[in-house]
């Protein structure tokens, strides 16, 4: 038995307990209410989900398991989803552990590549990432105990398999997308001897001599792999997976929320933004010809990409992990160098413009040029390097909410008329 199981399986049991008992106690206490523009708004703030994975305090950041995240930018993401899963850092048995079992599970099976072969020229890459998972649903463990027979505390074992044998052949199944999709030659086969991000980098062919964006992979998979359970991929998943939808299903569906552009395509415009300027000013502006820019940007109607966010009201740690990066690996990167300035700049500009809730710099506004830095600049494919990491998230809240044995999820709706006569 691996040892994330074992953890699970000893501490499961008491979590239920714990929890039964709670809502037992407190079953009629209000924690939330709803504002006419909350429900009309995207249901924006609402406290109507529980998520133990991660939480997001507006003047702290992202905090994973009770740990900051910049505690967690020298981890491997297969510590991370550990401790995403069970609560606990795995110590150094364990971590082998997860890493071996990894990669026993990285073998994509032959007819996903068949399927995508078969996609039109010219399919985005979301939609190959998402349907390549989608086509591997055959392969369910919990659909076949499910179908079988077993009690609803046994739920959360075969969900485990089904993550771990999906998040091992993610980076396997994106990179071989990344080399079709983009013509970069024939796909490159997992190596059994690297680490799960190591090893993405590697199969997607970036030239990497000096190993400094294996380095990126493995701090990117760990700074977007969970941001508590309102986003919309895992609201998403966390939606379709109370279903008692399999993990495949359920991520799938997950994705398809994280290609919209209000979610996962943010980096890529920011990046568009930051090349914009760069051409603009053929390199580098000064703070001065940045800040007029800045002005010019915000009275025509338009806003800084990169810049706000829906909860925090700091500047995004993941956003100081990126930077204290690329401090160290591409200082004199023109692209690099815009993005230091403007988070100089920028902030003061939009406190006197008064009209931004967060000035500052959200993970989005730095990712992207790091990406475009060591040479993977296809914009479209951007997205998919998020949702492999956003998986790690996925994927643990999946197997913690049938762990607790939580509901299917069905919130009353009403109509307009209905809520005109409640306010009256």
């Amino acid at each position: 038995m691996a040892k994330i199981k074992e953890k699970l399986a000893e501490k499961i049991p008491v979590l239920r307990d714990e929890i039964k008992s709670f809502i037992k106690e407190n079953k009629d206490k209000v924690i939330s209410e709803v504002t006419v523009t909350q429900a009309y708004g995207g249901m924006r703030g609402v406290k109507a989900l529980v998520c133990d994975t991660s939480v997001v305090p507006p003047d702290k950041g992202l905090i994973i398991r009770g740990r900051p995240i910049a505690e967690l930018k020298d981890k491997l993401p297969e510590a991370v989803f550990y401790l995403l899963v069970t609560g606990e850092m795995p110590d150094d048995e364990a971590l082998e552990d997860m890493k071996k079992d990894l990669k026993s599970r990285s073998e994509v099976p032959d007819y996903v590549w068949k399927v995508l072969e078969a996609m039109p020229e010219g399919s985005h890459p979301m939609v190959m990432f998402s349907l390549g998972i989608l086509s591997m649903e055959k392969e369910s463990v919990y659909k076949k105990r499910y179908t079988e027979g077993m009690k609803k505390t046994e739920y959360w074992d075969p969900t485990l398999e089904d993550c771990l044998n999906l998040i091992a052949k993610l980076p396997t199944l994106a990179a071989g997308i990344y080399r079709m999709r983009f013509k970069k030659g024939p796909r490159i086969d997992p190596d059994p001897k690297l680490d799960w991000a190591g090893d993405y980098a590697r199969m997607l062919g970036i030239d990497d001599p000096k190993g400094e964006f294996a380095n990126l992979m493995r701090l990117y998979m760990v700074l977007h792999s969970d941001h508590e359970g309102g986003n919309v991929s895992a609201h998403t998943c966390h939606c379709v997976g109370s279903a008692l939808s399999d993990a495949y299903y359920a991520v799938s569906a997950g994705l398809n929320g994280l290609a919209g552009p209000l979610h996962g395509l943010a980096n890529q415009e920011c990046l568009r933004w930051v090349i914009m300027v760069k051409e603009k000013f053929d390199g580098v502006p000064t703070e001065d010809q940045l800040k007029q820019f800045a002005w010019d940007t915000l009275n025509s109607g338009q806003v800084i990409p990169g810049y706000g966010h829906a909860v925090l009201r700091v500047t995004d740690p993941r956003f100081e992990a990126f930077h204290e990066f690329g401090a160290k690996a591409c200082p004199d990167d023109p692209l690099y160098q815009i993005v230091d300035k403007v988070y100089k700049v920028i902030p003061d500009v939009l406190k006197e413009h008064g009209k931004a809730k967060d000035p500052w710099p959200n993970v989005d506004a730095h990712s992207g040029c790091l990406l475009y830095h060591f040479g993977l600049t296809e914009f479209e494919y951007y997205t998919v390097l998020f949702g492999v990491s956003r998986a790690l998230g996925m994927c643990s809240q999946l197997v913690v909410s049938r762990a607790m044995g939580e509901a299917i999820e069905r919130p009353k709706s009403v109509t307009t008329e209905w809520v005109k006569q409640a306010v009256k």
